[in-house]
C-alpha cells in the first residue's frame, strides 16, 4: 500500500473521474509516500499551512492502471525521512477503485500532523 495526500475539496471535486492532481501535469507523476510515517513527514514539510481537512488516500498499487515507480526524492526527502528512502511515483491519474481507505490527518495544538485516522 502507498499513500497520497490530498485536500478534501480536491478529492471531492470530480468524484466520477480518476483523480489527477496538479502535480501530474506539473511533474509528470502523482507524488506518493511509502508508509504512514513518511506521509506525516511529507505533510509537516509541505502541507502545514494548506487547506484542511487534509486526507491521505491509501492506494493498492496492484489496482492502479498507471505505472508506479519507486524513486529517490529530489533534491532530498523531507526532515525525518531517511536519505536513501524511495518514494512511489504514479505516472498517471489515480483510479478511484485503487483507493482502499481514506484517512484524515490529525493535528496537534502546534499545527503538526501527528497521525492518520479513518475519515468519517
Amino acid at each position: 500500500m502507498i499513500y497520497h495526500v490530498v485536500p478534501l475539496d480536491d478529492w471531492n471535486a470530480a468524484p466520477d473521474l480518476p483523480y489527477a492532481p496538479a502535480s501530474l501535469a506539473a511533474d509528470g507523476y502523482v507524488h506518493c509516500s511509502p508508509d504512514e510515517g513518511t506521509t506525516l513527514a511529507v505533510v509537516n514539510a509541505f502541507y502545514r499551512t494548506g487547506p484542511r481537512p487534509l486526507l491521505a488516500l491509501v492506494l493498492d498499487e496492484e489496482r492502479l492502471t498507471a505505472r508506479c515507480e519507486w524513486e529517490a526524492a529530489a533534491p532530498a526527502p523531507p526532515p525525518g525521512v531517511r536519505a536513501d528512502a524511495l518514494f512511489p511515483h504514479v505516472f498517471g491519474p489515480i483510479d478511484r477503485d485503487a483507493v482502499i481507505r481514506v484517512l484524515e490527518v490529525r493535528w496537534d495544538e502546534r499545527g503538526l500532523a501527528t497521525g492518520l485516522t479513518d475519515a468519517g
